[in-house]
């Protein structure tokens, strides 16, 4: 399977909450592939102790990072226009549902209308 990890999973991770290390630890007994994208990195390390930074980027080191095409950040504009004005939908949200969108990937996430109103599927925890 190919998941996009959402910035609240590492994050809750990352502080312990027990849905999200026990979901990551199956994520990682099973053969997956594990996204990040400059979203989520920016957003990630955007804010917490320096102890937290560090369990992110631990994290962030063993998930494979993709970069968008143009044609995908292309995507991102226009769900985030059609989808998101009316909404708390931000750009990194945006940018996140198009990494899975070009990856055929699932976004683990714990706020889950970000990501299905764009029309990527969506696993949720907690």
């Amino acid at each position: 399977m190919n998941y996009v990890l959402d910035t609240t999973l590492l994050i809750d991770h990352a502080h312990g909450m027990p849905a999200a290390v026990d979901l990551v630890a199956r994520l990682f007994e099973t053969p997956n592939n594990l996204y990040s994208c400059d979203a989520v990195v920016a957003e990630a390390l955007s804010a917490g102790t320096d102890d937290q930074r560090g369990a992110l980027r631990s994290m962030l080191d063993v998930l494979e990072y993709v970069c968008l095409s143009p044609e995908s950040s292309a995507w991102a504009g226009e769900s985030r226009r059609m989808h998101g004005s009316s909404s708390r939908r931000t750009l990194g949200d945006a940018l996140i549902a198009a990494v899975a969108m070009s990856n055929n990937a699932t976004v683990i996430t714990r706020n889950p209308a970000d990501f299905e109103a764009q029309g990527v599927p969506v696993l949720t925890y907690g």
